[in-house]
């Protein structure tokens, strides 16, 4: 009955009523709506490698490595050899490998060297594959394909050339100009660092350095490659050809491994520009090791064999190793028996673990975006106060006339809380209203330029919580001002105030 009544009462003010319904279901769109974006971005961020059970480089921290392999933040100090690559590849608990060589940059991008096993068996977002917008994947080494984020943010197409970059920066004074290639294809947006990648084959890595090693000799007359590299940017060259000064340099060596120039002589992926004087070829910052690194018989994973990619596989060190098992049940095994190999100091880590220990680093985020969304509510709840007691002087008589037919000050009470159940009750149920509205328009944005997809869904159990946490706030906050209609006396509504 007082329900009924409070609804008939707002009914007669439902041009300010109106205005504060649509107040609330403003702050409680925002508020579902950041907890829905929270949800999304932690799944997407869970499951940027969905598919690979483990990550393997380096001797490093596993969140680390995770950011370098994954992410494409920072760069490895050290590579790993391809005899290690090797005898990950053999283990048959092993199904697929995903090399991974890192160290250029194109404008600011991350340039990923790899083969295509990387299209094959990469995976993500609830095991989603990479798909090609336009274009084909990379057919030899002077082909690119590029992601969607750099598509769009570069302008480039298909049949794009572009020139890549020595060293980590956005600027740089180095550049592979000897060697430039061609974007064969786009990738499709997917929400992850891939959108922001450059990738190319590990022979076009190989072939790039190596041109650009030939042309600085040809033209400074220089057979030490460090000091060809040098003397591009216009720098002070010692000719100093001792190979324990270039091992100083290496960031990509090998440990412990002693790599005979004489193999090169019989590797099978000769590119016609390997032959650097017989010298260490780790002159760039990055660490790709172009000196010859097949101390292992055959190829590195019969998968990549019976596809047809070995012209991919290249001859340097790698920067990383995503790997995929069999038996998931068997990753602990695995990782074990790469992390205590004792002729490298490796690492394997679980990507899940590491992306938790990263997701509770980066998680203050969430946190202080669930706190503003709560913050707007509580504006919007507080606006609905205001508008209850600023409204309660001029229903003084209203107040007076019910006490005077018998209400008691306890159902004027209750008249001024069940307002404001109704008022908070319809503002939470058009606010969800309003945010599936949004969705319907706004995912496909979303899932274009950022790979983020948010299904149109019944509201989950913490969304259920938050809407009756927001009716059950404005309903308490209507004991404000129905304690102090309840106070009023009968003598207070009937005699005018001058």
């Amino acid at each position: 009955m007082l329900l009924r009544l409070a609804w008939q009462s707002l009914m007669n003010r439902r041009a300010t009523v109106m205005l504060t319904i649509l107040s609330i279901a403003c702050s409680v769109m925002l508020l579902l709506g950041v907890e829905r974006v929270r949800q999304e971005s932690r799944e997407s961020f869970l499951s940027t490698v969905s598919g690979t059970d483990l990550v393997v480089g380096a001797r490093s921290g596993g969140p680390q490595l995770l950011l370098q392999a994954v992410f494409n933040v920072g760069f490895p100090t050290q590579n790993l050899s391809r005899t290690s690559y090797a005898m990950i590849g053999e283990d048959p608990r092993v199904n697929w490998i995903i090399p991974l060589s890192m160290g250029d940059m194109h404008r600011g991008y991350r340039v990923v060297g790899t083969t295509t096993a990387f299209r094959d068996h990469y995976r993500f977002a609830r095991d989603q594959g990479l798909q090609l917008a336009r274009g084909a994947w990379f057919a030899n080494d002077a082909e690119a394909v590029i992601g969607a984020d750099v598509a769009r943010e570069l302008a480039y197409t298909v049949g794009q050339s572009i020139v890549v970059s020595h060293g980590a920066g956005e600027i740089s004074f180095v550049h592979h100009d000897e060697h430039p290639f061609a974007v064969s294809g786009v990738l499709a947006p997917t929400g992850t660092p891939v959108d922001r990648a450059v990738l190319v084959s590990l022979a076009g890595v190989d072939a790039m350095h190596a041109d650009f090693v030939g042309a600085a000799e040809h033209d400074h007359d220089v057979t030490d490659p460090l000091a060809a590299a040098m003397a591009t940017i216009g720098g002070p060259v010692e000719h100093d050809h001792d190979h324990d000064a270039h091992d100083h340099h290496d960031h990509g060596g090998h440990t412990g491994h002693d790599h005979d120039h004489a193999a090169h002589d019989h590797h099978d992926h000769d590119h016609g520009a390997h032959g650097h004087g017989g010298h260490d070829h780790d002159h760039h910052d990055h660490g790709h090791d172009h000196g010859p690194a097949h101390g292992e018989p055959g190829h590195v994973h019969d998968e990549t064999c019976n596809h047809g990619h070995a012209h991919h596989e290249g001859t340097g060190s790698l920067s990383a190793l995503l790997v995929g098992l069999n038996d998931r049940a068997t990753a602990l095994a695995v990782q074990r028996m790469i992390n205590t190999y004792d002729e490298e100091a490796l690492t394997a880590v679980l990507p899940g673990v590491a992306l938790q220990e990263l997701w509770a680093v980066l998680g203050v985020i969430e946190r202080v975006l669930l706190f503003l969304g709560a913050f707007v509510v509580v504006i919007g709840l507080l606006g609905m106060l205001s508008n209850l007691l600023g409204t309660l002087d001029q229903r003084r008589r209203e107040m007076a006339i019910l006490r005077s037919v018998g209400a008691r000050p306890r159902h004027l009470l209750l008249l001024l809380v069940g307002e404001s159940f109704w008022v908070s009750a319809v503002g939470a149920l058009v606010g969800l209203g309003l945010l599936s509205v949004v969705m319907i328009i706004g995912t496909p944005i979303l899932e274009a330029h950022y790979g983020l997809h948010f299904a149109l869904t019944w509201p989950t159990p913490n969304e259920w919580g938050l809407l009756t946490l927001i009716v059950i706030a404005g309903t308490l906050i209507g004991l404000i001002p129905g304690w102090r209609a309840s106070r009023q006396a009968l003598i207070d509504g009937l005699t005018p105030r001058l």
